[in-house]
Formats: C-alpha cells, structure tokens, sequence
C-alpha cells in the first residue's frame, strides 16, 4: 500500500470513530466528498458516487477544473467521458453550448456565469477505471465523470491548483447566471459515509 493511501485510510479510520471531525459535502453534481485535506495549492479528498445519489437539475456535468486531478478508484468502476471543444465565432452556427465561470465562494455557494464564449462540443468515447486503477485530468480539461455500471464508486482525489486557471463548465447557449450549493451534511452522515468507504474497500481487499 502506497504512503499516500496508507495516510488517507487512516484519516478515514479518524473520522469514522469521531477522534477527527469532518463535515462531508454533497456536491450538485451528486456525489459525496470528504475533504481529507487542504495545503495551500494542495487538496486531498474523497468522493463517493452512490447509485441512488442524483445531481442537480440544472448543475451541468461537463466541466473542467483549474486544477490538475489525479484520482485512485477505490472502489467500483468510474467512468470519465472526455468533452472536445472547439470555438465557434459570436454569429457563427454551430454552437451547441455556451461556457461558464464557476467561481466558489467559501460559504459553499458557487456562482455561474456566463460568459461571451461559444463552443461546439462532442463527447468522446468513455474511459474506464476499475478499483486499485488511477487516472489523470489535467487543468483545463472539459470531461463528465460517472458511475460505470450500477455498483457504487469511491475515489481519492489529489488536486493542485494551477495559477491562472478557472473553473469553467458548459451549459445552455441562452443560459443565466445561477448559483448552486455544496451543502454540508450532518456528522451521522459523515461518519457513516466513512464508514461505508472503510467497509468497501476491506471487502474488495478480500475479494
């Protein structure tokens, strides 16, 4: 076991018996994260996809990130469908999708614009990532991630933020600014949401 997931499996174990408190975030795009760690430029968490767990309706699931991911799939089967863009001239046709701002706000909130950019996007075949596998997206990567089957999904997810990137995603080409949340859940659900990634990933140890 690498020094990396040896230090997040025991932050896990901390959380599941209450001698770390950590509030868990459910994300609009409806998986549950567990933020193991903040550093600077550097972040550490946990993302459980469950099937029952259902994203927004108006929360767009092709974005990019203004950090560079590398993430360990726990757990499961995680699908990632790579989103080609190209830019379409203001007048031009063609356009199916209109690019968004995300800026994040330390309450949670997260406030979308639009901008003036158009793009014409088409999603590419999906990429695999079966438990004990790794993948990479680097900043700046349009893409949609989901459950690859009907099994639930855990990964540990390194970020580190590039300077000078923006969280961006695509949306409807008559689309309005719009704000959505990342709600934190209760301590009973964090716990239990640790628990539950401690137990799945012990079963498939032994599987």
């Amino acid at each position: 076991m690498d020094h990396e997931l040896e230090r997040s499996l025991v932050t896990l174990e901390e959380i599941a018996t209450g001698a770390r408190e950590l509030r868990a975030v459910r994300h609009p795009l409806g998986f549950l994260c567990l933020p193991l760690l903040r550093e600077g430029p550097r972040g550490v968490c946990v993302h459980l996809f469950e099937t029952d767990h259902r994203p927004e309706p108006d929360a767009s699931p092709m974005h990019c990130h203004s950090w560079e991911l590398r993430s360990r799939v726990l757990y499961g089967r995680v699908a990632n469908l790579p989103v080609h863009t190209t830019v379409v001239a203001d007048g031009e046709a063609g356009a199916t999708h209109r690019v968004f701002e995300v800026r994040s706000r330390s309450d949670g909130v997260d406030e979308i614009r639009p901008t003036s950019l158009l793009v014409r996007s088409e999603i590419g075949p999906a990429d695999i990532t079966s438990g004990g596998e790794s993948y990479t997206l680097a900043a700046g990567q349009f893409h949609a991630t989901a459950l690859a089957g009907e099994a639930p999904a855990a990964t540990l997810v390194h970020g580190f933020s590039i300077p000078g990137q923006v969280d961006l995603s695509l949306g409807p080409l008559d689309g309005r600014p719009r704000r959505t949340t990342r709600r934190l859940c209760d301590t009973g659900q964090s716990v239990r949401s640790a628990h539950t990634v401690l137990r799945r990933i012990d079963a498939q140890q032994r599987a």
